[in-house]
C-alpha cells in the first residue's frame, strides 16, 4: 500500500513562535496501514528555510576542508559545544542550492568552487522539523584556505581546517565528527574518492 497526499487531512494550524524559524502546533489525523482513519492528534513542527552543505575537496592535495564552529544545539556536548562541520547556510529566496554552496564557501572557506557534484536532498530531522538539506561534494583549491572566516554581522567564527582525506574519515569513524550532515557527506566521499581524485585530479 503506499500513501499519497490524499491520505492526510490537516484539521488545524497554530503559530507558536516566529524567530529565526518558525514553530507551528499542528492538529492532524492520517490513514492508518491496517485501514481506516487515526485519531485527531497534535504535532509542533519546526519550520525552517532549505538548507545546503557542500564538502570541499582539493584532489591536488588529496585533502578536505573542515569547518570548525560553536553550534548552541551541542551545548550539552563533552568536551565542548565546537563541532566539526562541512560547509553549510540557508537558502536565500530567489537562490538555487548550487548558488548557495558557492555563496557559503567563499564565506567560510575563502575558496571559490570548481566542479560541484549532487549528494542527496533529505529531511534532516522530519520527525518535528520540515527542513529539507541538499547535500554537495566540490572541488577547490584549498592550498591557501585554511584559516579564520565567517561574517562578523552574523556572529559567525569559524575556523577552517585543511586535513588529508585519511584523518578525515577517521574523525568520523572515532566520534570527532558527529553531526548528520557532515557524516552523510564523509560517507558518501569515502565510497566515491578514488573516482573524484581521477575525474577532478
Amino acid at each position: 500500500m503506499s500513501f499519497g497526499e490524499d491520505d492526510f487531512e490537516v484539521l488545524d494550524e497554530q503559530r507558536e513562535w516566529r524567530g529565526f524559524f518558525e514553530v507551528v502546533n499542528v492538529s492532524l489525523r492520517h490513514r492508518l496501514f491496517g485501514g481506516g482513519w487515526s485519531g485527531a492528534m497534535q504535532r509542533v513542527v519546526a519550520r525552517r528555510r532549505q538548507a545546503v552543505g557542500v564538502l570541499i575537496y582539493d584532489p591536488a592535495m588529496d585533502c578536505l576542508a573542515v569547518a570548525e564552529q560553536f553550534r548552541v544545539g551541542a551545548l550539552d556536548r563533552k568536551p565542548s559545544p565546537w563541532l566539526m562541520e562541512l560547509i553549510a547556510g540557508l537558502m536565500e529566496a530567489g537562490e538555487s542550492p548550487e548558488d548557495v554552496a558557492r555563496r557559503e564557501s567563499l564565506e567560510e572557506a575563502g575558496v571559490e568552487l570548481k566542479t560541484l557534484e549532487r549528494v542527496a536532498s533529505y529531511y534532516s530531522s522530519p520527525g518535528g522539523s520540515d527542513e529539507m538539506f541538499h547535500l554537495y561534494c566540490a572541488s577547490a583549491d584549498l592550498s591557501a584556505a585554511a584559516g579564520n572566516y565567517g561574517l562578523a554581522e552574523e556572529n559567525e567564527d569559524i575556523r577552517l581546517h585543511v586535513l588529508p582525506v585519511a584523518e578525515v574519515l577517521a574523525m568520523a569513524d572515532d566520534g570527532r565528527i558527529d553531526n548528520a550532515h557532515s557524516l552523510v557527506a564523509v560517507h558518501w566521499f569515502a565510497r566515491h574518492h578514488q573516482r573524484l581524485r581521477a575525474d577532478w585530479g
